[in-house]
């Protein structure tokens, strides 16, 4: 049995209380999805300083510099793609030697910028991140390859679809926090073969007419 969590202990914890025996690997699609984020927030830099070129006339001088640091901007791109790529492969000494390269890369740290700040805090957090689940880490792409499991992907754009469909957004019809619950118990049920298990306990009867039919096919 293989069980992929986003990494918090306490999510991580009940699965190995039940079965320590079994995988317990760290959730593909939550380590993409930052990487994603990451590498958008580097993109908005370049994107941003772009602008500002495009707004204010610059000395040779200036240019020369601004495009020395656009190149380190886009540089940072491609160094993120090295960190997914080093994870992809279950590289974590790779992955995290790279993110501290990103980490103390001078001529950003030296930078004012809020969306800087925010990005340089990004990627600290990423690599706290990464130590604290480098043991649950597999080579992803051994595992792909072989048929195994390494995301839960399906699931999560599923929860968050209905989410958003019936809770976030303002609709005319939406789900009550309890009538959600209620919902994802009958889903659940369905899925686990259950839902006939459980009407036939609250409605006795249902069994008897179950057997009914058995007998009749059987005739």
């Amino acid at each position: 049995m293989t069980f992929l969590s986003d990494g918090a202990d306490d999510v991580r914890e009940l699965p190995l209380y039940l079965s320590p025996e079994s995988e317990h690997w760290l959730d593909w699609f939550h380590v993409a999805m930052r990487l994603r984020v990451m590498g958008q927030m580097a993109k908005g830099l370049v994107n941003g300083q772009n602008t500002t070129l495009a707004q204010e006339p610059l000395t040779e001088a200036d240019e020369d510099a601004e495009a020395g640091e656009e190149l380190d901007r886009v540089d940072i791109g491609k160094q993120f793609e090295r960190v997914k790529w080093f994870l992809w492969h279950g590289n974590v000494a790779g992955a995290l030697h790279t993110i501290e390269d990103i980490e103390d890369k001078p001529d950003l740290l030296s930078q004012d910028g809020e969306s800087l700040k925010k990005l340089l805090k990004a990627v600290r957090e990423f690599r706290g991140y990464i130590e604290a689940n480098q043991n649950f880490i597999p080579n992803y792409g051994d595992r792909y390859r072989h048929g195994e499991k390494i995301s839960t992907a399906f699931a999560e754009s599923a929860v968050n679809q209905v989410i958003s469909k019936r809770m976030v957004k303002k609709q005319q019809m939406q789900w009550t926090e309890s009538g959600a619950h209620n919902l994802l118990q009958i889903r659940t049920k369905v899925l686990n073969n259950q839902l006939r298990e459980t009407f036939v306990r609250w409605y006795p009867g249902m069994q008897n007419e179950q057997e009914l039919e058995i007998q009749k096919k059987a005739a």
